[in-house]
């Protein structure tokens, strides 16, 4: 059986991220296989290609808009996603929640901190752009705010996400959610059955 690498590239500002997360352990279980999350920062990709949101690319276009949300309702009917909620605050700047990913792997915290972080932007439509309402929303959580605060600032945080989102754009990446099966490339969550065909494609290979 040949060895697989799954990577999903992710953002909290992306709902399409958010809704593939909560859709993820259910192809880990099927595949038995474990997606390894990269935080990367969107901003940064959407500056190395040129590239925008959908919110800006399709404000003036009311049909493609309508479909875009068509397809996110039908996506969350699905999958049985009833607790998805628009956030009120879109776009949210996810620059210090990026980084405080990073942290939360190094203090050997990640999987919680971001199962939370996606739950409080997608569900809870909180303003974790406000300092103030992230910090108590870590500590309502559990979490270390001021050690999270002071590690926003570290420069080893700091350049490894660049490093992330370097790496991503490197490899193709133009947008979140972005899978990677070993080398093969994958964008959005509408994408999720090819990955886990993928997935079984390499595992039989050999």
């Amino acid at each position: 059986m040949s060895d697989v690498k799954v990577e999903f590239l992710f953002d909290f500002g992306s709902p399409n991220a958010y809704l593939s997360h909560k859709v993820i352990p259910q192809i880990e279980a099927r595949q038995n296989v474990h997606f390894e999350y990269v935080p990367i920062l969107l901003g940064g990709i959407f500056k190395l290609t040129g590239n925008r949101s959908p919110a800006e690319t399709t404000a003036n276009i009311e049909n493609k808009r309508k479909y875009m949300f068509l397809e996110i309702k039908r996506f969350i009917a699905q999958h049985g996603l009833t607790a998805y909620r628009m956030n009120p605050h879109f776009p949210v700047n996810t620059l210090a929640l990026m980084r405080g990913a990073v942290a939360a792997q190094r203090e050997g915290v990640f999987e919680r901190y971001v199962d939370r972080m996606f739950a409080h932007m997608w569900e809870d439509g909180l303003k974790l752009d406000d300092p103030a309402v992230l910090r108590a929303t870590l500590e309502a959580d559990g979490f270390d705010a001021a050690r999270f605060e002071a590690a926003l600032a570290d420069a080893e945080v700091k350049s490894t996400l660049m490093e992330n989102t370097e790496a991503a754009f490197a490899r193709g990446a133009f947008g979140a959610p972005t899978f990677f099966v070993n080398d093969e490339i994958f964008f959005g969550k509408d994408r999720l059955r090819d990955v886990e065909e993928e997935i079984a494609r390499v595992k039989a290979r050999g």
